[in-house]
C-alpha cells in the first residue's frame, strides 16, 4: 500500500472533473485531481522517492517499490515553457514525502487562460486500485489517496 499525499492545497476531486480527456479519462492512470488555492506556493513531493522527470509544469516521483506518480500543474501549462514555475528539485534528486519540488503561483495560470487544477495519477496503476479518497478541503501534505 503507497500513502500518495496531496502535493497542494485546495479541494480534492476526481479526475472525471479535470478539463482535459487524458486525464479524465484515466489514460494515463487512477488518481485524483486538486482545484488549488489560489495563491503562491510550493509544490511538495507526494510519495519519497527518486524525481525520474522534472518540468517546471509537471514531475513524477518513483518509490522504492517502483510505483511512480505524476503530478501535473495546471492544464495545458506546457505551452507556458516554464514562465510562472520556479524548480525547487533536480531530476535524479531522491525526496521525501512533503518536500518542495516546484514553486507556482495558481492564480497566475489562471490570470493567463489556463486550469490551474493538479492531477495526481498513479501511473500504471489498475483501475480500482486507487482507494480511501480525500474529499473537501485539503492541505499540502494531507493524504490524498491510498494505492494498493
Amino acid at each position: 500500500m503507497t500513502t500518495v499525499l496531496a502535493p497542494v492545497a485546495g479541494a480534492a476531486m476526481g479526475l472525471r472533473s479535470v478539463p482535459d480527456p487524458v486525464f479524465s479519462e484515466g489514460l494515463v492512470g487512477p488518481g485524483m485531481a486538486i482545484e488549488p488555492d489560489r495563491e503562491p506556493g510550493r509544490v511538495i513531493s507526494p510519495i519519497a522517492g527518486t524525481i525520474v522527470k522534472l518540468h517546471p509544469h509537471a514531475f513524477v516521483v518513483v518509490g522504492d517499490d517502483g510505483r511512480g506518480v505524476l503530478v501535473h500543474l495546471g492544464i495545458d501549462t506546457v505551452q507556458l515553457r516554464g514562465e510562472g514555475f520556479e524548480l525547487l528539485a533536480a531530476e535524479g534528486d531522491r525526496v521525501s514525502a512533503g518536500q518542495p519540488v516546484v514553486a507556482w503561483d495558481p492564480a497566475g495560470i489562471e490570470a493567463g487562460g489556463r486550469s490551474p487544477v493538479c492531477p495526481v495519477v498513479a501511473l500504471d496503476a489498475v483501475a480500482g486500485a486507487v482507494t480511501g479518497v480525500a474529499e473537501g478541503a485539503v492541505k499540502a501534505g494531507d493524504e490524498l489517496f491510498e494505492w494498493a
